[in-house]
């Protein structure tokens, strides 16, 4: 989810925690060895879920408002962990028929076959691609502020952004030429280190800013920001591709959903901290990316320029699932050079024509990650336990598809329509 926004279909990091964070390889036959502790647990978790898409969040506070903007993320921390633990009872039904399920899409196997495979590939494949286009926006965007070097141009392809982003283009396909990704593993500590650290400073500047001078602000916003606000929302807490490998490796399964709850509840906090404080320090001068709102100083350009690299060094490895899936369709499951490029050259054209990054998060959570979080698991457990559920159980899964299959149909059209307004402003 890098800053997060890179995990096992979303958003997140959590491919520090395995090389291939959409198909993970556990051996059945591990035992105990390994397995993790309930702190362990807690922190897996929140690196599986903590991303980019927290910077984006004094933004989305400045068209929800900060009191609606933190009703929401509640709402959906809430939802999200429902989902997540739908989707361990349901691997806990299957494990005696299914004993190698082993991640989201094996479970999509198991409950659906080749077509529940399928569709969880394709969301977690459009995702991951999703997030690696924001970090190029995000790197780009960062560097065209704090090196204001390029002149402004009407074409996409040689605007400021873009060039950053031609100028990275042969350094990534260097880096994703790269088959395995054991020599970036030692780039996780540096990742974690530089997203918390980043964060403790914006928090710290932001409280400096308000205290100085603070600008008025809204509780609440116009109810068509509510959707904005959500897809980001929903984007933030992307996470849902990892809770069957880490549901795995703890060695407490019992208390499973205790430590993930706690953990899911802490990352809310911390968020709805971070947004609001990010939103009152700036009011409506707050930008899509908060660290641009940032002043001049040596700490905030080191912290800008931390975080480019993490994201920087966290592409490939979030790319690397994306290969798997479309070397495994389209060339055999064998390494195939040419199609990572072209692969790469797609998400940095793609990067070009989206102006803003919150933006982009809105319409990526509003789409596939709501269809991932929600909807999929929803589906998976009214299927595996339709048949034995009473009423009210049957009846909240189904509202669980038809209300998320309704905002990722409205979410998107806002997103749409917000992404349009932002490239003829």
């Amino acid at each position: 989810m890098g800053f997060g926004m890179g995990n096992d279909g979303a958003s997140s990091s959590s491919s520090r925690l395995d090389p291939a964070p959409l198909l993970p390889h556990h051996g059945s036959a591990s035992g105990e060895i390994g397995l993790s502790s309930q702190p362990k647990t807690f922190a897996n978790v929140f690196i599986a879920v903590v991303g980019a898409g927290v910077l984006g969040l004094p933004y989305t506070f400045s068209h929800t408002g900060w009191a609606a903007g933190s009703l929401l993320l509640f709402a959906v921390a809430a939802l999200t962990f429902y989902c997540m633990m739908l989707l361990v009872a349901c691997r806990r039904r299957l494990a005696d028929e299914h004993p190698k399920i082993a991640s989201f899409g094996d479970l999509g196997d198991a409950v659906f076959g080749a077509h529940g495979r399928f569709a969880v590939d394709v969301m977690l494949v459009l995702s991951q691609v999703s997030f690696c286009i924001g970090y190029l926006i995000f790197i780009s965007n960062t560097m065209a502020h704090l090196y204001p070097i390029f002149a402004p141009s009407s074409s996409a392809l040689l605007s400021p952004k873009a060039l950053f982003i031609w100028a990275m283009l042969p350094f990534q396909l260097g880096l994703n030429s790269i088959k395995t990704l054991t020599l970036l593993a030692p780039l996780s500590i540096f990742a974690d280190v530089v997203d918390l650290g980043a964060m403790g400073v914006v928090l710290g500047q932001d409280v400096a800013a308000w205290l100085a001078k603070p600008p008025p602000v809204v509780a609440f916003g116009g109810p068509g920001a509510l959707l904005y606000g959500l897809g980001v929302s929903v984007y933030a807490f992307e996470g849902i591709g990892m809770v069957l490998p880490l549901e795995a490796e703890a060695a407490n399964k019992k208390k499973f959903g205790v430590t993930l709850g706690l953990s899911m509840a802490f990352i809310g906090v911390m968020y709805g901290l971070f947004g609001v404080m990010g939103y009152v320090a700036f009011g409506d001068a707050t930008r899509d990316i908060i660290t641009t709102n940032l002043g001049a100083g040596w700490l905030s350009a080191a912290v800008q320029l931390g975080l480019c690299i993490n994201l920087f060094f966290t592409m490939p490895v979030m790319m690397n699932p994306v290969y798997e899936v479309a070397e495994r369709l389209l060339h055999g499951k064998r390494y195939c050079w040419w199609l990572r490029w072209m692969l790469v050259v797609v998400v940095g054209l793609a990067a070009m024509y989206v102006p803003n990054f919150t933006d982009f998060l809105a319409l990526v959570g509003s789409s596939v990650c709501v269809l991932l979080g929600f909807v999929l698991p929803a589906s998976f457990h009214l299927k595996v336990f339709g048949a034995e559920m009473a009423w009210p159980g049957v009846l909240s899964d189904v509202l669980l598809v038809v209300l998320g299959l309704a905002l990722a149909v409205f979410g998107t059209y806002t997103s749409l329509l917000q992404i349009f307004h932002s490239s003829s402003a």
